[in-house]
């Protein structure tokens, strides 16, 4: 942004190739005419925003070019001819020799910006050295924060100066004189002598004087200064839109100030022009453009701080709130004009698309392939059709019920019945299912398939230890994970040899509350965290009061590689936008909506701008979900009592879900007793709402209070994100067999602690027998967990995974043995995996030139042995998953001798008698013992040959039993079988 008195030339656009090679032949037009010359001096540098490369130019003619670091061309936006630097905490400009000397104090800086973060932050600083506070690796410096987020000073700007003491730090700061104008405001310090002066667009706002020399500052050689990095570590990069920078090494006067700043009207134009990029995007909500317009447009109150009002040309069509009306039979276009407090009106061109079936029916995205129950919407997302869906196969996938009625109490199911998937068992394959949806809308249906494919189970096995997610502080919001080393809850440590996990790129770039939720049927893991970096320079005010709309999501199989649910690099907005903040957001299934219910907690404004200051407690809502990639919307609300709560977790026991939460208040609220503590509650209902808390609330309608106070008097900590596991089977910790671990985060004593009990204590805690009141509720002795966990998630694994995690890696094979067994000419091979899990796949038996392939079920496969086959051998041939090793038996003998039984039942003298006839199939003699349940004889048959045996009851009637033949022959050939004995009466 250029501006002088009177105005230079307008600015030339250059590309960013001509621009090196034409500066020198281009300065007559960048250079001030006389007039401004006699009121300004000419600046050492001056920084319009024009680039080239990693290069920003300096267009002062004094070619003190600056280094640009982590930004790209996409980071410089032309503003209605104006360049725009848009510092999004990606990057920063190292700033050359020769702006500033240390031969006097006397400089100026003007630096033109705009912007909304308030945070740890720096807009330019001249002095180098990055370290921490009053440490000698911090250089000396002079600096601008243009909207800081520290106390005293939050939303206003910050700056001072830094010249260590051998005492102190030595920083001298100027009073906080307010914050930024709407739009582009030029800041401007200006140093004379020992006196500090700040300027907002050409007004004093703050002064002060200090007794440091500007030559402790300025370095001797190498890097002058930087614009949008602090040099304190840990401080955030700047967020900022930043259009104008001119450096003086001496002082101007108040009427320079004023003369040399961008006028009103050229910072008016720019913001105009930027504000209109930045609200096209905005405006249009869910919709991809504006030329056909479904779903309601966003009207936000301000942007880039200058506030906005809104008018539709037709408010019957999109209402001046942004609602877009689905009446419309024809497409319709409106104006949409956004009038900032200054400056002309903004307008845009919207054509709101005709309602339409086929619109419904074309925002449907089912995935190809789930392991989930379906999103099988009723209400179409576009226009509200009502939409009703068949199956092929309802024993795969169901259909939408017709007669579905929603409960009285908690959430109505949002799909009516439909969508509820059975997969078929592991090792019986996918099968496909074709979904019709049936959209009706204005007496018109169309109807479309969708062909899925239902996932085979995968495969399961016993828990085996436990794993951990967590972050570690509020300067460290990366997510980190531990296991233990066996089947013992006491036994964490670090995977990954202590590295982060997953470090976020998106959004607020901060990871917070990781919480892991076991799918529903056991075969992967879903991990969802708050998005805040509180480490950026977040203050706890705008995190919870602009704070993030998203969560972000996770999913894996082995613990150890994760990816987006949504496939995007970025989290997924569940929130509304009344809302302050989505924190600390856990999931639990829920029987009767067979879909995950996500929790979280919330401020909720009376509108979007977020202007009221009242019922400002944090509360709890949900949403549902059935895959973690779509979910509800808008949030319902879940606990509002109208004291401040945070912090849900969940675990079902029996007939109740019982739910642990913090209050948040500073002291008791109502019934619970102590605030930064957790009480217990519970319901049958997982959704019912809470409005009080109610020791004789029914639990079938609410939830009802069965315990407070809960960790305080043991730990001597105030505590925060609870945490119930139940214990696997065989750890020692479960000697009941019906163990959990509870854990609290004592977030400002090292983190987690842990009490012991059972399901049963939990089931049985009531006003007058308190879980927490009982001998039994003591606080374990701290170690064994994950070191300095914060809020953080605990899970069981099977085997696999917990070796997977150590090992960090991915999932190997385990292996198996296969036992072979045969009697008479039947083979039984057992099939089993070291883990204890599933096996699946088949078994080829083989036997000389003879084989057989035969699947496994439950683990065992069976075949009969020709008669020519005397040794046989099974091996396991594994399955297409990979997940179990193959393995063979040893070779069992077959024998040769083959003896075929009958019986039948004669009657003499009114008794029954047992006849049982035996033939000799073998090429040899054999000893043949019949054994009834009447008696035993033994036969010499000769090879082919065939004889009988009578057995007398002395009974009327013989009920149903069993006959056993055994055999003998050469060679210690054996025979075994059996064959039924029929009942009988002798009249």
């Amino acid at each position: 942004m250029s501006a002088s008195r009177p105005s230079p030339p307008p600015r030339r656009r250059l590309t960013a190739a001509a621009v090196v090679g034409t500066l020198a032949a281009s300065l007559c037009a960048l250079t001030p005419s006389a007039a401004f010359a006699a009121d300004v001096p000419t600046p050492s540098a001056h920084y319009d925003m024009s680039h080239s490369g990693a290069t920003l130019l300096d267009v002062s003619g004094n070619g003190r070019n600056a280094t640009l670091t982590g930004f790209t061309d996409a980071s410089f936006v032309d503003a209605a001819g104006d360049d725009v630097l848009r510092f999004k905490k990606d990057g920063y400009a190292a700033l050359p020799q020769g702006l500033v000397s240390g031969a006097d104090n006397d400089f100026t800086v003007e630096y033109t910006v705009a912007t909304q973060t308030a945070g740890n932050q720096f807009g330019w600083v001249i002095g180098n050295g990055v370290g921490a506070w009053n440490t000698t690796a911090l250089g000396n410096h002079v600096f601008v924060n243009p909207r800081s987020g520290e106390g005293g000073y939050s939303n206003q700007v910050l700056s001072g100066i830094r010249v260590k003491t051998p005492t102190g730090n030595g920083e001298v700061r100027l009073p906080a004189g307010g914050g930024l104008n709407p739009g582009f405001t030029t800041l401007t310090m200006v140093g004379s002598g020992n006196t500090l002066t700040l300027y907002r667009d050409g007004q004093v706002i703050s002064t002060t004087t200090h007794s440091s020399s500007l030559s402790s500052i300025v370095p001797a050689s190498g890097t002058l200064g930087y614009l949008g990095r602090s040099l304190y570590t840990g401080d955030a990069l700047l967020a900022a839109d930043v259009t104008d920078v001119r450096f003086w090494d001496t002082s101007l006067t108040a009427d320079q100030v004023t003369a040399s700043m961008p006028t009103s009207s050229q910072k008016s134009a720019t913001t105009q022009a930027l504000l209109r990029g930045d609200l096209l995007p905005v405006i249009k909500g869910a919709n991809a453009t504006l030329d056909a317009v479904r779903s309601n447009l966003t009207f936000p109150a301000s942007s880039n701080g200058v506030p906005l009002t809104w008018s539709s040309s037709d408010a019957s069509v999109i209402s001046n709130t942004g609602v877009v009306s689905r009446a419309v039979s024809t497409d319709t276009t409106v104006t949409i004009t956004a009038t900032p407090a200054s400056g002309s009106p903004i307008t845009f061109t919207v054509t709101v698309a005709a309602a339409s079936a086929s619109a419904d029916l074309d925002a449907i995205d089912l995935s190809e392939r789930t392991t989930e129950n379906l999103a099988l919407v009723t209400k179409g997302a576009v226009d509200g059709s009502t939409i009703t869906w068949s199956s092929s196969d309802e024993d795969l996938v169901t259909a939408t019920d017709a007669s579905y009625v929603a409960p009285s109490v908690g959430a109505a199911d949002p799909y009516r019945g439909g969508g509820i998937v059975e997969r078929p068992a592991y090792g019986t394959g996918d099968r496909d299912v074709t979904l019709t949806a049936r959209a009706t809308l204005n007496g018109t249906t169309l109807s479309r398939e969708f062909t899925v494919t239902v996932a085979e189970h995968a495969r399961t096995a016993p828990d085996a230890g436990y794993a951990s997610a967590y972050f570690k502080s509020d300067g460290d919001e990366k997510i980190y994970q531990a296991a233990t080393s066996g089947n013992d809850f006491f036994t964490f440590s670090p995977v990954n040899d202590g590295k982060a996990v997953i470090t976020s790129t998106a959004d607020t770039t901060g990871l917070r509350d990781p919480y892991i939720l076991r799918s529903h049927d056991g075969d992967k893991y879903y991990m969802i965290a708050t998005d805040l970096c509180i480490s950026c320079g977040t203050g706890w005010g705008p995190a919870q009061s602009q704070g993030s709309l998203k969560v972000e999501v996770w999913e894996s199989t082995d613990m150890v590689s994760w990816t987006r649910t949504n496939g995007e690099n970025t989290g997924i907005t569940i929130n509304q936008p009344e809302a302050g903040m989505t924190w600390a957001p856990e999931a639990y299934w829920d029987d009767d909506l067979e879909s995950y219910v996500v929790f979280f907690a919330s401020r909720k404004y009376s509108d979007a701008s977020h202007t009221n200051s009242d019922n400002l407690y944090a509360r709890m809502f949900y949403v549902t979900t059935r895959d973690f990639r779509t979910f509800t919307y808008p949030p319902t609300s879940w606990q509002d009592t109208g004291y401040a709560r945070i912090d849900s977790t969940v675990t079902k026991i029996g007939d109740y879900y019982y739910r642990f939460t913090k209050n948040e208040e500073s002291g008791a609220a109502g019934t619970l007793e102590a605030g930064k503590d957790i009480f217990l509650e519970r319901s049958t209902v997982l959704t019912a709402p809470t409005t009080s808390s109610n020791w004789s609330a029914d639990p079938t309608t609410t939830w009802q209070l069965t315990d407070t106070r809960m960790t305080t008097l043991e730990t001597g900590q105030a505590g925060e994100g609870p945490e119930i596991i139940k214990l696997n089977a065989g750890d020692p910790n479960n000697t009941s067999g019906d163990g959990y671990v509870f854990l609290v985060d004592n977030y400002s004593a090292g983190g987690y602690r842990a009490f012991l009990t059972t399901g049963a204590e939990i089931a049985s805690s009531s006003q007058s027998d308190r879980l927490s009141q009982r001998s039994t509720w003591n606080v374990r002795p701290a170690g064994g967990l994950p070191a300095s966990p914060r809020h953080g998630a605990f899970v069981s694994v099977p085997q696999t995974v917990l070796t997977a995690m150590h090992d960090w890696t991915s999932i190997e094979a385990v292996t198996s043995t296969t036992a072979l067994e045969v009697e008479a000419r039947r083979a039984t091979a057992t099939v089993t995996a070291a883990d204890g899990g599933d096996v699946a796949g088949t078994v080829t038996f083989t036997g000389g030139a003879w084989s057989a392939t035969v699947p496994l079920s439950e683990g065992t496969a069976a075949v009969d042995i020709p008669s020519e086959v005397t040794g046989v051998t099974a091996t396991y041939d594994g399955y297409s998953d990979g997940l179990v090793t193959t393995s063979a038996s040893a070779e069992v003998p077959v024998s040769t001798l083959t003896i075929t039984t009958t019986s039948s039942l004669r009657c003499v003298l009114g008794k029954a008698q047992v006849v049982v006839n035996v033939h000799n199939a073998a090429t040899v003699a054999a000893s043949v013992t019949v054994s009834t349940p009447y008696g035993s004889k033994t036969l010499s048959l000769a090879a082919g040959a065939s004889s009988s045996a009578s057995f007398a009851t002395r009974l009327a009637s013989v009920p149903a039993g069993s006959i056993t033949v055994t055999a003998t022959g050469p060679g210690d050939q054996s025979f075994t079988g059996s064959t039924p004995l029929a009942a009988g009466t002798c009249n």
